[in-house]
């Protein structure tokens, strides 16, 4: 294969494997339109189209579904290669992605995160904010980030962090205007923080637990946010209650910026999981970084 068939090839696979131009271009490093170039001379060289482009969307065509089922695993198993001989290094090198929720941020990789990047210099890590279900295969991640609760049972877990617990809090300003809820029916009655389900687009469900009984509070509230970090902020404000992570807002209570109500009621969840599909082959990286924040319990 001459050497601008392989970049044409290699150009085609991520493009379709990201449905985008744009996240294509940036992976590869070039321009969107030098981009477009290079699929169009494949498409031309082949005689068929291999991409079908909307306003919206790029997707591959039934030829180009075919293309990529044949090429696919001739480039996982060079990247698979490649990885094996960067492990003669006496360091680990590589580029690491992950996808997780903004709360696992703050909960597990800032603590230990620059003392690994320090420890391997060698090694960049990506970690991109989703708080919906990606698929890690489809967009490429080496894993994700999710509770035990959430974590497919046909992928390896490895346990990162400790359990966590939510409260519900309010402000001292909110709590002058409005009275104390005594139970997580009252909620209904009390202006909330919601925030927006990314894969379902539902708002979610405020859960508790009492007495072994599990169930779940929909709550209403004039602000809907996407992040957890934002409605941290929303609660400070004096904006409404906002059910957050307890070692998020640990400060904010103790020094009296924030009030812990319904303390009973609030569940504790498995802590977060790395997890990946089951495959042979690792980089060096990815397991230098599995290892290091692998969760050890004292």
């Amino acid at each position: 294969m001459r050497r601008d068939e392989f970049t044409e090839m290699r150009a085609f696979l991520e493009v379709a494997r990201e449905r985008s131009f744009t996240r294509a271009a940036a992976k590869l490093g070039v321009t969107r339109s030098a981009l477009s170039h290079t699929i169009r001379a494949l498409e031309e060289r082949l005689g068929v189209r291999l991409l079908s482009r909307t306003t919206r969307d790029v997707a591959p065509t039934a030829a180009g579904e075919r293309l990529v089922e044949s090429i696919e695993p001739h480039f996982e198993i060079i990247a698979a290669e490649i990885s094996a001989i960067s492990a003669l290094r006496d360091k680990p090198s590589g580029h690491v992605r992950i996808v997780c929720p903004d709360d696992a941020i703050a909960l597990v990789f800032r603590p230990r995160l620059s003392a690994f990047l320090r420890d391997y210099p060698d090694i960049i890590v990506e970690l991109i904010i989703d708080n919906g279900f990606t698929n890690i295969v489809e967009r490429q991640f080496d894993a994700g980030v999710r509770l035990g609760e959430a974590v497919a049972r046909d992928m390896v877990a490895v346990r990162i962090g400790p359990d966590v617990s939510y409260a519900v809090v309010g402000s001292p300003d909110y709590f002058a205007r409005r009275s104390v809820p005594a139970s997580p029916q009252d909620l209904t009655l009390h202006n909330c923080v919601n925030l927006r389900l990314p894969t379902s687009g539902a708002l979610y469900a405020w859960e508790f637990e009492k007495d072994a009984r599990e169930f779940s509070v929909r709550v209403d509230g004039q602000l809907i946010l996407s992040h957890i970090g934002s409605a941290i902020d929303a609660a400070l404000d004096g904006v409404g209650l906002a059910y957050l992570p307890k070692d998020l807002i640990r400060r904010y209570v103790e020094t009296g910026l924030l009030r812990e109500v319904l303390a009973d009621w609030c569940p504790t969840f498995q802590g977060y999981h790395l997890y990946y599909p089951s495959r042979r082959h690792f980089s060096p990286a990815f397991s230098a970084f599995v290892e290091a924040f692998r969760f050890r319990s004292r």
